[in-house]
């Protein structure tokens, strides 16, 4: 004869699916959350801040060639000599473009070291999309029925009230 079924709390099963769809509700906007920074960190390295160092190149390299040829045009002149602040400009403009050439080479490493740093991340992260949509909801659903199995079966071994056969 099979053994029969030692439940001792119909309620505790219960319990754990009303945490279980607690849990899912509050986790899917988390995992939401998660996704969206990702691509907004992903969209920020590759366009944002591309955009700006590639400006700040342009701007550095103007002024660059700007300070540069005023310190050629003061140099050929002869009219005057050339002054030490032309000298720094050129300097300054220099410190500058070399500066914004090595953020943006940082920024291209990053670039291509996000997808491979990031990529397993998100791997689980859209496992754990994946169960939460389709898994949990299913898991919710035989718990709820298997209480009411449950039930049925704990109202089976209960004797009748009132006398009745």
């Amino acid at each position: 004869m099979p053994e029969q079924a030692k439940i001792t709390s119909i309620d505790a099963i219960e319990a754990f699916r009303s945490n279980l769809i607690v849990y899912i509700g509050k986790a899917r906007p988390t995992l939401d959350e998660v996704a969206v920074e990702v691509m907004r960190v992903r969209n920020w390295l590759q366009n944002d801040q591309r955009i700006h160092w590639d400006g700040q190149i342009k701007r550095w390299t103007k002024a660059l060639e700007t300070a540069k040829q005023e310190l050629f045009s003061a140099t050929i002149a002869n009219l005057r000599e050339t002054t030490s602040a032309e000298i720094m400009a050129v300097r300054r403009a220099e410190r500058g473009l070399d500066d914004a050439q090595t953020k943006l080479r940082i920024l291209k490493k990053w670039d291509r070291d996000f997808e491979s740093h990031v990529a397993t991340l998100v791997k689980q992260l859209e496992k754990m999309q994946s169960l939460l949509t389709n898994d949990l909801p299913v898991a919710t659903a035989y718990l709820a029925e298997t209480v009411k199995i449950l039930n049925a079966y704990a109202d089976v071994g209960q004797p009748l009230q009132g006398g009745n056969p």
